[in-house]
């Protein structure tokens, strides 16, 4: 079970580091372009959520990786679990089904990383 939590961990930074690099470091047109949600946000609550994004990321693998405050690796998943949600609420008010199945498959794997290294599987 470890094994399976590292994929996912690595899937789920790989993921956001994607995500937060492009909503933090592009114009938020730019990223209304990809991301259509973008345009009910300013610039800032975009670039925010980004960097939240690129922290989680990193807080999925380097902490448990170095073994300097490993406790930071659940705590990034459950941040994760919470921008899942706040993300499918901004779906389901734009009628966008899909993206709302998208975040709860997201929301699912950030809950069992949660659950897997805040319980059983432990640094």
């Amino acid at each position: 079970m470890n094994v399976i939590l590292w994929i996912l961990q690595g899937l789920l930074a790989a993921m956001f580091l994607m995500a937060g690099v492009m909503k933090s470091t592009q114009p938020k047109e730019k990223v209304a372009e990809k991301l259509p949600w973008a345009e009910d946000y300013s610039a800032g609550t975009v670039r925010f959520i980004g960097l939240t994004e690129l922290l989680a990321a990193i807080g999925l693998i380097l902490p448990a990786a170095f073994g300097v405050l490993p406790a930071l690796t659940p705590l990034a998943a459950t941040g994760l679990a919470v921008v899942m949600v706040l993300a499918m609420n901004v779906h389901r008010r734009r009628k966008e089904t899909g993206a709302i199945v998208f975040n709860a498959a997201i929301l699912l794997v950030a809950v069992v990383v949660a659950w897997g290294r805040f319980g059983p599987y432990a640094f």
